[in-house]
């Protein structure tokens, strides 16, 4: 395989540490991308927080699903009116990329990680998409692996609670099992998809996604992740 596309959360890192062997798995690779349903951080500020762990990833190969979602809506609805639960990171990078970050009467309503969701949020994002907000969602996680091997609540589990408010309402997936952060990865890494592997823990999402696109998946607690980095 000429490059690796490769998950975070659980596969690189647990919580605010590095899971073992994850700098020997990414020199294990010529090419590689950082491919995560992450929908905190811009992935400038990711950079910034695996560098202080000794993992050194240029943002221009981090694929993000959160901040993806917000140059997607900007792409294809410029200066829209976006209701975003999610980071102050995001809200900034959002408003940087021209949007309008507003709290009533929005055209898109955004779920992404939100560390304070609450009951009037959920009313809020409920009743907009009810009135006819288009409703774009991050990813649909509903945890990922804490460092302790805690649960740690994700976009999906927001997405749950506004579904079980709303009713059956379309609503648009960004992150992984969609196509769209892996095939974005492998433009920028210049590779076709025969010739990449994805390295991740979640089937679901990273074997799901990957294999759709003739992806091969490893995941990162099997043999043959073991075996990959013996014969590094």
């Amino acid at each position: 395989m000429r490059a690796s596309l490769i998950d975070l959360d659980g596969t690189l890192i647990n919580g605010h540490s590095l899971r073992p062997r994850a700098k020997e798995l990414l020199c294990r690779f010529e090419q590689f991308a950082l491919v995560s349903n992450d929908s905190e951080h811009t992935p400038a500020q990711l950079a910034n927080s695996l560098r202080e762990l000794g993992l050194s990833i240029s943002p221009e190969h981090i694929l993000l699903a959160g901040a993806s979602a917000l140059e997607i809506i900007a792409k294809e609805h410029s200066g829209a009116r976006v209701m975003l639960f999610g980071s102050t990171m995001l809200l900034q990078y959002g408003q940087d990329l021209g949007l309008h970050i507003v709290t009533h009467d929005p055209e898109i309503v955004l779920l992404a990680r939100d560390r304070n969701f609450t009951y009037a949020k959920l009313a809020a994002a409920s009743n907009a998409v009810r009135s006819g907000a288009a409703l774009i969602v991050a990813n649909p996680d509903v945890n990922h692996p804490g460092q302790h091997g805690d649960v740690v609540p994700e976009t999906g589990a927001l997405l749950a609670a506004v579904l079980a408010c709303a009713g059956d309402v379309p609503y648009r997936v960004i992150g992984k099992p969609e196509p769209y952060l892996f095939e974005r990865a492998l433009n920028r890494l210049g590779i076709r998809p025969a010739d990449a592997v994805m390295i991740g823990d979640n089937p679901l999402t990273d074997g799901v996604g990957a294999e759709r696109l003739g992806i091969e998946y490893i995941d990162v607690n099997s043999a043959a992740c073991a075996n990959l980095l013996k014969a590094a």
